[in-house]
């Protein structure tokens, strides 16, 4: 047997083993809607390919997702396959016209469980169309009375409401904290990992006392680990001694199908989930799943 076939041959028996064990676990459905947000105002942390992913793993299992995708550059629509372009009804319409939810989700490729709401280019102007047209005490608010009030007004309701931000602390990201009740913070595992996590926490806990009580940092997922570096295995020691009940026993690593799958118009989960990071995503979606039973949720 030649070197580098020995390392390819464990990989796979791993994998196979992994996939089995994810065969036999069916993931309980919450006993409401669990709403997600998934924040970090740090760039390149894998949090767009976390929303996405999950949102596939949950739905492969069964469970009902909705995806909002709050980020401008859409490419949470684009993974899932739901048309974006210009012209496009989608969360723009839904915060600066009214828009019900209902009448803008569109299903997604990925599966029949799961279903999108785009964002499209003109998302990047309404944070100044909510400032100049819409009154100021409602500014917080705009995404939370339209989740409420679909969720209030449809038969069967989704198990999961999964919220994409952009990479900052604007209007659209505070919008998504107010309409949440869970945080799920990707932490990549590299250097600088933590920087700009406590700023992040700090306006978590503003939300919290201010706007919504309900939110609660729930879920830290550690991303891009790659097991070859000291510093990766420094990064995850790191995040569990300071965030032991949040941080998740599931760790994505660096992964070429995970970053090949978005320019197929995919996650992982469809695009080969047979490989290491679709199974890592999968592990981490039943994971939360069974932590949010435990916990009431």
């Amino acid at each position: 047997m030649s070197g580098w076939d020995a390392p390819l041959l464990r990989e796979l028996g791993e994998n196979t083993r992994r996939l089995a064990a994810l065969s036999t676990q069916q993931p309980p459905k919450p006993t409401q809607t669990r709403i997600f947000t998934i924040s970090n105002q740090k760039g390149g942390v894998g949090k767009t390919t976390t929303t996405v992913n999950l949102a596939a793993a949950l739905a492969s299992k069964g469970l009902k997702v909705l995806v909002i995708d709050l980020d401008p550059q859409g490419n949470a629509s684009t993974a899932l396959g739901v048309p974006h372009q210009e012209g496009v009804k989608g969360i723009y319409e839904v915060l600066t016209e009214g828009t019900p939810l209902a009448k803008v989700i569109q299903p997604s490729t990925e599966s029949p469980n799961l279903a999108c709401i785009p964002a499209t280019i003109d998302l990047a102007g309404a944070e100044i169309e909510i400032v100049t047209q819409i009154d100021r005490d409602k500014w917080h608010n705009l995404l939370k009375n339209s989740l409420e009030e679909y969720l209030a007004t449809i038969e069967v309701r989704p198990d999961y409401v999964i919220i994409d931000c952009p990479p900052s602390l604007g209007l659209l990201t505070i919008n998504a904290f107010v309409a949440a009740r869970e945080v799920l913070i990707p932490i990549q595992c590299e250097y600088y990992a933590l920087e700009g996590l406590s700023q992040l926490l700090r306006n978590i806990d503003l939300i919290q006392k201010n706007l919504n009580p309900q939110l609660a940092l729930s879920t830290i997922l550690l991303t891009m680990y790659d097991s070859r570096t000291k510093l990766a295995s420094q990064v995850v020691s790191d995040v569990r001694e300071h965030f032991p009940s949040q941080t998740l026993n599931a760790v994505i690593p660096r992964n070429v199908r995970i970053s090949e799958a978005p320019s197929f118009g995919r996650t992982v989960i469809s695009h080969d989930p047979t490989s290491t990071g679709a199974i890592s995503y999968m592990e981490a979606a039943v994971e939360i799943a069974f932590r949010g039973a435990q916990n009431g949720r």
